[in-house]
Parts: C-alpha cells; sequence; structure tokens
C-alpha cells in the first residue's frame, strides 16, 4: 500500500490546490515520509509558515487518502 506521501506525489500535474500541493512537496528536500499521519504534514508546514489555505488543503487531501 502506498502512503500519502506517494500518493500526493502522483498529483504533481493536476491544476488544482492538490497539484499545488503535490508540487510544494515535491520542491521541499525536508517533506515528511512519515509517520503516515495527518499532524506529520501539519506540523511541517506550520513550521515552514503556511497559508491557512495550504494547510486546508493539506487536511482535504489526507482526508481523501484515508476514505479509500
Amino acid at each position: 500500500m502506498d502512503g500519502f506521501t506517494a500518493r500526493l506525489l502522483r498529483q504533481v500535474t493536476d491544476q488544482d490546490a492538490l497539484g499545488e500541493l503535490a508540487r510544494r512537496a515535491a520542491g521541499d528536500p525536508d517533506w515528511p515520509e512519515g509517520p503516515d499521519r495527518l499532524q506529520t504534514f501539519t506540523a511541517h508546514l506550520e513550521g515552514g509558515h503556511a497559508t491557512p489555505a495550504a494547510l486546508q488543503d493539506l487536511t482535504d487531501a489526507r482526508v481523501r487518502y484515508a476514505s479509500r
């Protein structure tokens, strides 16, 4: 089973909020590989002073991932 980051990175060509988040992750050498929990990725984005919109996009993407 793929982790969240692997699934997210498959979206780099999407022209929507998910694609934007994927491009951010792809270009971030410190993007976490795990643990595969929402808090892991939220803490990383908050440490980089992400906008509330970026944090919401992350939450939405993680919820969709978890529901599969």
